[in-house]
């Protein structure tokens, strides 16, 4: 029960990990070529994997096992970690990410965003 509970565990890890570095990543090599700036820093970067790392980490470490694992067939020695269904998973959420972050970074630019402290608002006036 718990070597089942413990690869189900790793498993829910690794797909949201790879979710959050494959979203960082074409975020960042994305916005570097179109805005020649990267819209996440490198220290950025790390915070957000050291805080992604350490909430899934624990999050994952105290599920507890049920008995319903013990009615499951165990996997086989030569399965791949990541399934196709956890590949089209993974796939599916960045892109929905993608999708989310792209349009505030690009859609938020090209409407302006809000004003900046100190100059003037959309209407002229002093924020």
């Amino acid at each position: 029960m718990w070597g089942r509970n413990v690869y189900d565990s790793i498993s829910k890890f690794l797909q949201f990990q790879l979710t959050v570095n494959v979203v960082a990543v074409v975020v960042a090599f994305t916005g570097a070529c179109i805005t020649q700036d990267s819209p996440l820093k490198a220290v950025q970067m790390l915070w957000v994997n050291l805080i992604m790392d350490t909430f899934a980490s624990l999050a994952l470490a105290t599920e507890p096992p049920t008995e319903a694992l013990l009615l499951r067939k165990p996997y086989g020695r030569n399965k791949p970690l990541i399934s196709r269904t956890m590949l089209k998973n993974i796939l599916g959420h960045a892109a929905y990410q993608l999708v989310i972050i792209f349009t505030l970074l690009f859609v938020g630019a090209w409407t302006g965003g809000p004003p900046r402290p100190g100059t003037p608002g959309r209407r002229g006036e002093r924020s």
